[in-house]
């Protein structure tokens, strides 16, 4: 019986981390297709700017929404791949006892800072929302619009500093 339970709660835990592997990848690809557009976009406005059919102001707008948007979907797909920013040479000067614990010790740095993103992000999207703020350029939409990747994306930065501490604690391979 024993035997069976664990059986069902791996086969849990294998589902929830494939679920988890798309989600963190989706951050990745939706993350390139907007820097993409955001290309394009610019592309097509100078381009028409620069044979006189004027200037498309939407455009400008959406490449300022857009990239931090990008950088916050980027971030936790960087660091599920760890391929995020790390001072190498520090690390590797260290006893390896000692580089583990530094690494223990950024990546608990990490969440505590990611958990603070997911904290302030919704705390400004429940102040943005209750006065019911509007950002109101040459496209009108509700504030808290532009803070809703901050919560989403502190909260899968956490996941995944938990995820790297748990597997450096127990000896995992990354």
């Amino acid at each position: 019986m024993r035997g069976r339970a664990i059986a069902r709660l791996a086969l849990r835990m294998n589902s929830l981390d494939r679920l988890y592997r798309a989600l963190i990848q989706a951050c990745g690809v939706v993350s390139a297709l907007l820097l993409g557009i955001v290309a394009l976009l610019v592309t097509f406005d100078v381009t028409l700017r620069n044979v006189g059919l004027g200037t498309l102001p939407w455009i400008v707008e959406i490449s300022e929404y857009a990239m931090p948007v990008a950088t916050f979907l980027m971030a936790p797909w960087l660091l599920y791949r760890n391929q995020h920013v790390r001072v190498e040479i520090l690390v590797t000067s260290l006893p390896p006892h000692a580089a583990r614990w530094l690494d223990q010790a950024a990546d608990l740095v990490g969440l505590v800072c990611s958990l603070g993103l997911l904290w302030y992000g919704l705390k400004i999207i429940a102040d943005s929302r209750g006065i019911g703020a509007l950002i109101i350029k040459t496209l009108v939409f509700p504030e808290w619009w532009l803070f809703a990747p901050l919560p989403f994306a502190g909260a899968l930065l956490a996941v995944e500093f938990v995820r790297r501490m748990v597997r450096r604690a127990t000896g995992a391979a990354s």
